[in-house]
């Protein structure tokens, strides 16, 4: 079985999913990958190239426009804008905690961080890069980025591989521990207000964690429907109907509609909703999920119970000092 065959599978297996792996503290650091460990020369360099827009065709665009760390680790935008003003269609993640995504994107079509890193660069809505060969010679003409390569990875180092292992390997640094429901299940019992926990018992009783999970909240690699329920209504008014998700890479139509569990972490930052943004406030969107997911009308103060309890999952986020970027000294880049 491939791993992508066995993320699909995961799906089958959510109701075996037990509420007590739901309660569990996020850890303070990331695995990395046995071939890109991570290292301070490595972090830097992915700090540099995560925020530098000269990855982008026109010098406009960078990773931290669409993913910003001095938010909740996306732009608050149904859509985000790439080049030259284009806009996809769907809502950009959050960054923040992405390491302990089991696959990267709505759709899942990258296997890890440095797979994600890769993708956006060349996206012609998004970077607009004609090819990564572009990219490390723009790179390659730049004199400090040589030495960072150099001081990462050793010797002639520049190429897509480095600088997308040295962006997940930054991307890796991007945790959000000790929120005031890390702190609850640690034994702080006073860190959760009693509406906070009711919302947490909610959730529980409602069975949300049987796909948000873990303890980032975002389950085991698992993609979900939408909507499991039919509801003319918010299908019209949300367009749910629009975007075939998984299906549009496996190309299969059961696959239809199909999309990533995303992380529940750090959510009250993070409108609009949905991986098409169409959602704008976060009751509005527990209010949809209760009826499209599990077919459940909630009272006024069930959405508010479960509201508060999210915003618990708001972290506290590492401090993000912004790079200095190697110079094109008297001269344009491109």
């Amino acid at each position: 079985m491939t791993k992508f065959n066995f993320l699909l599978t995961a799906v089958a297996l959510a109701s075996s999913v037990s509420v007590a792996t739901a309660w569990d503290v996020l850890p303070s650091e990331a695995p990395a990958p046995a071939d890109n460990p991570t290292t301070p020369a490595k972090v830097e360099l992915g700090r540099m190239l995560y925020h530098d827009p000269r990855l982008s065709s026109t010098g406009t665009v960078s990773c931290a426009s669409c993913h910003n760390v001095m938010l909740g680790g996306e732009d608050n935008r149904p859509n985000s804008m790439g080049v030259n003003g284009h806009t996809g269609g769907r809502s950009a993640p959050t960054v923040w905690n992405s390491a302990f995504n089991t696959v990267q994107f709505w759709d899942g079509r990258a296997e890890s961080l440095e797979a994600q890193a890769a993708g956006p660069v060349t996206n012609p809505i998004e970077m607009g890069m004609k090819s990564w060969d572009d990219v490390v010679t723009r790179l390659n003409s730049i004199e400090g980025y040589q030495k960072a390569f150099a001081d990462a990875f050793g010797g002639n180092a520049i190429s897509k591989d480095t600088a997308t292992k040295a962006i997940a390997a930054y991307e890796r640094t991007l945790i959000t521990p000790n929120s005031p429901y890390d702190k609850y299940t640690s034994g702080e019992k006073s860190a959760m207000t009693d509406q906070q926990v009711r919302g947490m018992n909610k959730v529980a009783e409602l069975g949300c964690v049987s796909c948000h999970s873990g303890p980032a909240f975002n389950g085991p690699g698992m993609f979900q429907k939408i909507p499991m329920h039919s509801n003319g209504m918010y299908q019209a008014k949300y367009h749910f109907n629009k975007d075939l998700g998984l299906a549009e890479v496996t190309k299969k139509p059961e696959d239809e509609h199909r999309f990533k569990v995303p992380t529940l972490r750090n959510i009250a930052l993070t409108a609009p909703y949905f991986h098409n943004g169409a959602v704008k406030t976060l009751d509005e969107a527990v209010r949809v999920m209760a009826k499209l997911q599990l077919d459940k009308e909630l009272s006024k103060e069930e959405i508010a119970d479960i509201v508060a309890f999210l915003n618990a999952l708001t972290g506290e986020f590492p401090e993000q000092k912004m790079p200095n970027l190697p110079a094109t000294a008297g001269s344009t880049f491109n």
